[in-house]
């Protein structure tokens, strides 16, 4: 006997929170658009890495803001016989796009900067660290609008883009300190160096998405769930022998599936186990979307492979 199980309230709970993203997603790209030009122009004219490298970053933001935004709007098409869960995945997609280009990004900072060590070239500080502030502080509206509009903690297309942004942050934090100190030691190298640093910073976070998503796309039990947690409580119910053929896995961010076998005492009511399962599930551990077969001892089915 199996059984899908989900509620209206909680799934309109679930599409409340995507519309929020999607509203912080789209004013994080206005605003990252006009700075990405703003710090691109300003690095010409001062001679600036850390202005350049920070624009550079910005382009990649805003290319991935609206590979987000896209996913999010993408996601949200009906499913079809041959897509059974929809598009949700594709946000999860954007996402390691979103870590891999994070990547290639801190790369191209680090071979430029590499460069530079050896010849630094005259940088025109005073407005190098103008633009980097004008920057620094886009760049934190932006993110406190991704913060208060969307779910950066549970949803990993958007905390990918948010991080992106606090990428950004960090790359204007990093022009002004090189800027402060060109001007004051007249230290030319301190650009490619804060340039270097920054870079990692990137990476520190890249890998952590880039983690992530590889995780969900392998079908990997999410980070906030225990499996054995699950079993046990399971096996708590009144008439349950065991649990078996557990499987957990993330459909999208803040959207769980789970499927398992009970195996339950003879004579036992399987409407009754079913939906006592089902209500522990839903209140215990926050997953709608249960498909559950129970079994006696005389219904088994051979062991499988997975």
């Amino acid at each position: 006997m199996g059984h899908h199980h989900g509620h209206d309230h909680d799934h309109q709970h679930f599409e409340d929170a995507r519309s929020g993203n999607k509203q912080g997603l789209f004013i994080a790209l206005c605003i990252t658009s006009g700075i990405m030009f703003l710090e691109f122009f300003g690095g010409l004219i001062t001679n600036s890495l850390a202005l350049l490298s920070d624009s550079g970053h910005m382009l990649s933001d805003a290319s991935s803001l609206f590979l987000s935004l896209m996913a999010i709007w993408f996601a949200s098409k009906p499913p079809s016989s041959q897509k059974t869960y929809g598009y949700y995945r594709f946000e999860i997609l954007a996402a390691l796009f979103n870590g891999i280009t994070l990547f290639i990004i801190a790369g191209f900072i680090m071979w430029e900067a590499y460069q530079r060590f050896f010849d630094p070239p005259v940088v025109k500080s005073g407005m190098m660290m103008l633009i980097a502030l004008i920057g620094l502080m886009a760049n934190l509206v932006s993110a406190w609008i991704l913060m208060r509009k969307g779910d950066v903690k549970n949803n990993v297309n958007l905390r990918s883009a948010y991080l992106h942004v606090i990428g950004d942050a960090l790359g204007s934090v990093g022009a002004i300190i090189a800027g402060a100190t060109i001007l004051l030691f007249d230290w030319y190298v301190a650009d490619p160096i804060i340039s270097v640093v920054v870079a990692i910073l990137i990476l520190k976070s890249a890998w952590g998405i880039i983690n992530h998503t590889v995780h969900i796309l392998m079908e990997g039990t999410p980070a906030s769930i225990d499996p054995d947690d699950i079993r046990r409580e399971l096996e708590k119910l009144e008439r349950v022998i065991n649990v078996h053929d557990l499987h957990i896995w993330t459909i999208t961010s803040g959207l769980h599936a789970l499927s398992c076998h009970i195996l339950i005492e003879k004579n036992t009511d399987h409407q009754m186990i079913l939906e006592a399962s089902l209500e522990k599930l839903r209140t215990s551990f926050h997953i709608e979307h249960a498909t559950i077969q129970i079994e006696t001892s005389d219904q088994t089915h051979r062991e499988l492979k997975i």
